[in-house]
């Protein structure tokens, strides 16, 4: 019997499926008042819990997150949840998976690209591009599982765009004059002196504690992210295997750091920066405005110190090593950066010809 009524008098549902691997699963819920609701969610969890492309768009992405969350970080699984409620499900989830048609992804493009953010800005065509891509990867996840017969993606032109607008930073004279008028308040300099000097991301920096300082040898270790989330914090493995790395501090980070860690007093286990990226982000724009330089974001900090050592002459495979990247990455990214050395090679094989 797929419903029952309880002895407390409340009603339960139980849905046998089988998942996307053949195996026979079954899935419980109780505490339904009537039999109507009970049977009103057998039926719809049936129809979800198979996977069927029959079912609306928000039955399927609960069986899609399901299936990619074992496989990645909860991090990125809860900024798929956020992008994919926010941005796709009120345009697009009540219809049937199997009926959305290629006009449908078209009108829900036109809308989001005419939509604002809650500062009254239209999305940048990187976000868009993101979100784009999210929506693909439902109906790809669906094609190449769940029996979809074809994507409605395949026939629409992509919005937005992979390529970000020109990448902002700051040089090191424009750096100074905001590092000064925050000094006002240690905890902000000292942990932008981390971020511009060492070109960390804002979770590495914010997950630093003592032990992870090497005052003797002037080095900082990067083995761990931290992140807020649902009021708690929650430390993580870095971003990708590459980003486990150490960092040698110059001589001047490392006496400003082990003087400030003294002050502190905390514990070796402790995190020396206890703020939020909401605080690092408001620093930002009060230290901008007081040292009256172009505001840019906290990760560009880390585009200024590439920039930084792309100006003192280090090579690409160096500056990957020091920011945890692959080398390629570096040097398409920051290809612009990096001075012209053909006319030099030219000269090069014309003397070498003589």
């Amino acid at each position: 019997m797929s419903v029952r009524q309880e002895e407390n008098g409340t009603w339960t549902a139980q849905v046998w499926y089988h998942d996307y691997n053949g195996e026979r699963r079954h899935k419980t819920k109780r505490g339904f008042e009537t039999e109507e609701e009970a049977l009103a969610w057998h039926d719809e969890y049936a129809v979800e819990a198979e996977g069927s492309v029959s079912s609306s768009l928000a039955a399927f992405v609960e069986t899609y997150l399901e299936d990619i969350r074992p496989r990645i970080r909860e991090s990125t699984y809860e900024n798929k949840v956020y992008t994919i409620k926010s941005k796709i499900l009120p345009y697009l989830g009540h219809m049937r998976m199997d009926e959305i048609e290629p006009v449908d992804i078209v009108r829900w493009q036109n809308r989001l690209m005419k939509a604002t953010n809650s500062r009254g800005e239209q999305y940048s065509p990187t976000y868009l591009r993101t979100v784009n891509n999210q929506l693909t990867a439902i109906f790809n996840h669906a094609s190449r599982l769940y029996g979809l017969k074809d994507s409605p993606c395949k026939k629409t032109q992509r919005m937005g765009s992979s390529e970000a607008s020109e990448m902002q930073f700051w040089t090191k004279e424009e750096y100074l004059k905001f590092a000064d008028a925050i000094s006002d308040k240690p905890f902000s300099y000292h942990a932008f002196e981390v971020l511009y000097w060492c070109g960390l991301r804002e979770g590495e920096m914010l997950a630093l504690t003592p032990n992870d300082l090497d005052f003797e040898r002037s080095l900082l270790y990067v083995r761990k992210s931290y992140r807020r989330a649902h009021g708690q914090d929650i430390i993580t493995d870095p971003k990708t295997p590459k980003s486990v790395r150490k960092v040698q501090m110059p001589t001047f980070l490392r006496d400003e750091l082990e003087e400030y860690v003294k002050q502190l007093g905390i514990a070796p286990d402790e995190r020396i920066f206890t703020v939020t990226k909401h605080c690092l982000y408001h620093e930002m724009k009060r230290g901008s405005q007081l040292a009256g330089v172009k505001k840019i974001r906290v990760h560009d900090l880390r585009h200024s110190h590439v920039s930084l050592l792309i100006d003192l002459g280090f090579s690409a495979v160096a500056i990957a090593d020091r920011l945890g990247h692959e080398s390629a990455d570096i040097t398409f990214r920051y290809a612009h950066l990096f001075p012209d050395k053909q006319s030099a090679m030219a000269d090069a094989l014309d003397e070498m010809k003589r």
